[in-house]
C-alpha cells in the first residue's frame, strides 16, 4: 500500500509538472503518449485506493494564466471533459440517450457575448475560473460574424484554430528554426493573445462554434442539435457534428476517423453530449467534469520500427536537442522517419540505443513522437563536444530536466541564433540583417557582441565589397541602425536573448521597475516574483543572466549606443496620453512601423485600439483626405484625424 501511495505522489508531481511547463513555457518533458498512460495510471491507483490528492491532475483544471491581457472571471466554471478510448465506453454513457458527436479540436476556447445583435465581448477560457478577455483580437478572426440577428443577449463557446495549411505558410516565412512554432496550437495561442490585433488579423484565425450557453427568450425543444442548427443560421461556422445513439456511435466514431486525414484543422479526438439539455443538466458536475459530456480520443496507431541513429540539433540558446532518425515507417497515411526526443531525460527514460526496435505514434494523428522501446539497448552517447563549433558540451539540470548545452560562447549557431534575435522586428528592429548576412560578418570578424553592431562604418568598404552587397545596400543597412538606435527599454532586454524572456514578459518586468536599467540588473528572484506573470523559473533565469559580469558590462555598453524615452518632465509628461484612445492606419514615415507608435502611446499612459469608436480621441493617418472606412467614422463621429508630424507635435 506504501509503495502505491508513493507511486500516486511521484505520478501526481510528475504531470502538474509536464501540464505547467507545456502551457505555461511551451515546454515539452513527455509526450501526448505518456502523459496520457500515466494520467491513466494516476486515475486507476486513486480509485484503488480510494484517495485523491487535492494537488492532483485528475481534479484540477489548470493553471493561472500568464499575460498582460485583462483577466475576467467567467460566470460559469469552464471544466475539462472525461475522456476515454473505448468506444464501448461511450455506448455505456449513452445508454438509451442520444447524444450530439462532434469533433474535438484543438485550438484556443473562446466564449462570446453578443448583446444587441453585436459582438461586445470575448474570452479566453484560461484556466477555466479566469480567462484573457481578447474581444479586438476576435473581431478579425476570418469567419466570426460581428453582427448577428439575433438581438437578444448571447452567449456561446468555441474553438479558434488555425489550420495546417496556414501554419506550415507562416512557419516557412520564419528563418529561424528555433523560432517556428511547434504545431498549430501554439501558433493559434500567440494569435489570439496578441496585444495587437494587427498580428490576429494575419494569422488566419478561425472561429467554429460547439456548445450554446445563453440565449434570452428562445426554445430550443430542449435540443442541443437543434441550438446548433440555430447557431448556423445566425452565421457561425459550427464544429461538424452528427446524432448518434448507442447504437450508431461506433459507425460515427468510424467514420470520424475516416475523414481526420482530410481534415486541414488540428483535432484531438471527439466530444459526445447529450442532446437532451435538462437530462444532461440534471446530472450535475464532479469536481472536474460535467456529466453530460465526454471526450474520445482514438487509440493511437503505433508503429514498430529501427533507430538508425540521434541526430543532435543545437538552437540560439546552446541548448542541443537530441532527433531520433530511423526506418521509414507509415503512420496516419504518411512516411515517417524523425521524430524529436525533446531533451535527454526522455531519451534516457527510454533507454535509447542505435538499433533498438522502437514504437512510434503521431500525435493528434500529425506530430512523430516515440512511445516506447522494445528492446531498451541504452548504448546512445552523449556527444563531449558540439556539432557545430566543435566546443565542448555540458549536461544541466533544469526543472527535473537533464539537457545539453554547447559551453562555447562563439559557437557559430549560438552566436548567429542570438544577433538574428537581437536585430529582430521585436527587438531593435534592424531590417538587412539576415542571418545570412548575420554569418558572413561574424566570420569576417566585423561583429563579436551586440555592440558592435552600431559601429560596422569600421569595416564600411569591406561590406559594400562583399558578395549581395554594394553602396546602396549599405547605406540602407546604416540606416536601419540608426532607426534602431531610438528604442525602448523593453525591446532592448528581450533582444538580450535571456532564456524564457519574451517581448511580453520584458514588457511586464521594465514596467514594474519603472523602465530604470539599474535596478532591472539589481533585480531579485523575490523582486521579480511579485510580478503578476512572471513566475520561479522566469524569475530565476532573468536574474542568474546578469549576475554574469559579462552579461551587466554589455547591457550597460548597449545602454550607452541607444537613446530611450526620456522619463524628464515629471509623472505628468510620463503620463501625457493618460486617458487617451488611438487608432493607427496606414504606413508610417518617422517610425519604422505602427507598432513603435504604438508603444510610445502606451508609453505615456495612452492605449491604442484596432477601430474607431466613440472612445477614440484621435485617428493617425498620413492620409489625411482619405476615404478609408477609419477615416469615414472618424469624420461622422467628429474625431481628429492627425498625420504623424501632427502627432510629433503633440509630443513636444
Amino acid at each position: 500500500m506504501d509503495e502505491k501511495k508513493r507511486r500516486m505522489l511521484e505520478l501526481v508531481e510528475l504531470l502538474n509538472h509536464a501540464r505547467r511547463v507545456y502551457e505555461q513555457e511551451d515546454t515539452e518533458i513527455m509526450s501526448n503518449f505518456e502523459y496520457d498512460k500515466l494520467y491513466d495510471e494516476l486515475l486507476a491507483l486513486e480509485q484503488e485506493l480510494g484517495t485523491t490528492l487535492a494537488s492532483s491532475p485528475t481534479v484540477n483544471v489548470g493553471y493561472e494564466v500568464l499575460s498582460e491581457l485583462p483577466k475576467e472571471r467567467h460566470g460559469r466554471p469552464m471544466l475539462s471533459l472525461d475522456k476515454t478510448k473505448e468506444v464501448g465506453r461511450l455506448k455505456e454513457f449513452l445508454g438509451g440517450q442520444k447524444a450530439v458527436i462532434s469533433w474535438k479540436m484543438d485550438g484556443l476556447t473562446i466564449v462570446l457575448t453578443y448583446q444587441g445583435g453585436t459582438l461586445v465581448k470575448a474570452v479566453t477560457r484560461g484556466n477555466g475560473e479566469v480567462g484573457e478577455v481578447i474581444t479586438n483580437n476576435a473581431k478579425v478572426f476570418q469567419n466570426l460574424p460581428l453582427h448577428i440577428p439575433y438581438q437578444g443577449e448571447l452567449v456561446l463557446r468555441g474553438e479558434a484554430v488555425i489550420g495546417y495549411r496556414d501554419f506550415e505558410k507562416i512557419n516557412a516565412q520564419i528563418e529561424d528554426v528555433d523560432a517556428k512554432y511547434k504545431n498549430p496550437r501554439n501558433l493559434c495561442s500567440g494569435s489570439v493573445r496578441q496585444l495587437s490585433n494587427e498580428v490576429t488579423a494575419k494569422r488566419n484565425v478561425h472561429f467554429y462554434a460547439f456548445t450554446l450557453v445563453r440565449a434570452e427568450g428562445l426554445d430550443f425543444e430542449n435540443s442541443r442539435a437543434r441550438q446548433m442548427e440555430w447557431l448556423r443560421g445566425q452565421g457561425f461556422d459550427v464544429v461538424e457534428y452528427h446524432v448518434v445513439t448507442a447504437d450508431t456511435v461506433e459507425e460515427e466514431v468510424a467514420w470520424f476517423s475516416a475523414k481526420i486525414s482530410e481534415n486541414d484543422f488540428p483535432s484531438d479526438g471527439l466530444v459526445l453530449v447529450y442532446d437532451d439539455i435538462a437530462y444532461g443538466q440534471s446530472l450535475g458536475t464532479t469536481a472536474k467534469f460535467p456529466r453530460d459530456s465526454f471526450a474520445f480520443k482514438w487509440a493511437d496507431e503505433v508503429r514498430e520500427t529501427k533507430l538508425l541513429e540521434i541526430e543532435w540539433s543545437p538552437s540560439r540558446t546552446g541548448l542541443i536537442n537530441p532527433v531520433a532518425i530511423f526506418e521509414p515507417v507509415e503512420l496516419e497515411g504518411t512516411t515517417v522517419s524523425r521524430a524529436s526526443v525533446h531533451n535527454l531525460s526522455i531519451m534516457e527514460d527510454l533507454q535509447l540505443g542505435i538499433g533498438d526496435i522502437v514504437q512510434v505514434y503521431k500525435a493528434n494523428m500529425i506530430i512523430p513522437q516515440i512511445a516506447g522501446n522494445l528492446t531498451r539497448g541504452g548504448n546512445v552517447e552523449i556527444p563531449q563536444t558540439c556539432p557545430v563549433c566543435g566546443g565542448k558540451t555540458r549536461v544541466s539540470m533544469e526543472n527535473e530536466t537533464k539537457t545539453l548545452y554547447c559551453t562555447n560562447p562563439r559557437c557559430q549557431a549560438k552566436q548567429v541564433k542570438a544577433f538574428a534575435l537581437f536585430v529582430s522586428r521585436d527587438a531593435l528592429n534592424i531590417e538587412g540583417m539576415s542571418e545570412a548576412t548575420l554569418e558572413k560578418f561574424i566570420l569576417s570578424g566585423f561583429i563579436k557582441d551586440f555592440v558592435d553592431i552600431f559601429h560596422l562604418e569600421r569595416y564600411g568598404e569591406e561590406i559594400k565589397n562583399m558578395e549581395g552587397f554594394g553602396e546602396k545596400s549599405y547605406v540602407n543597412l546604416q540606416t536601419s541602425i540608426g532607426r534602431a538606435r531610438e528604442t525602448t527599454l523593453p525591446r532592448l532586454v528581450y533582444g538580450l536573448g535571456i532564456p524564457n524572456i519574451g517581448l511580453a514578459n520584458a514588457k511586464m518586468i521594465c514596467k514594474a521597475f519603472d523602465n530604470d536599467p539599474q535596478r532591472i540588473v539589481n533585480a531579485t528572484r523575490e523582486e521579480l516574483g511579485e510580478i503578476p506573470g512572471v513566475g520561479d523559473v522566469i524569475a530565476g533565469t532573468f536574474v542568474e543572466y546578469f549576475a554574469e559580469k559579462g552579461h551587466r558590462e554589455l547591457f550597460y555598453r548597449l545602454l550607452e549606443e541607444v537613446r530611450l524615452p526620456e522619463k524628464a518632465g515629471g509623472e505628468a509628461a510620463a503620463q501625457a496620453f493618460s486617458g487617451k484612445n488611438f487608432v493607427i492606419t496606414g504606413s508610417m514615415t518617422h517610425f519604422s512601423n505602427r507598432g513603435e507608435v504604438k508603444e510610445l502611446i502606451e508609453a505615456k499612459g495612452g492605449k491604442v485600439t484596432g477601430s474607431v469608436t466613440s472612445k477614440t480621441d484621435y485617428l493617425i493617418n498620413n492620409d489625411v483626405q482619405s476615404t478609408s472606412s477609419k477615416n469615414k467614422k472618424a469624420r461622422e463621429l467628429g474625431i481628429p484625424i492627425i498625420s504623424e508630424e501632427e502627432f510629433l507635435g503633440m509630443l513636444g
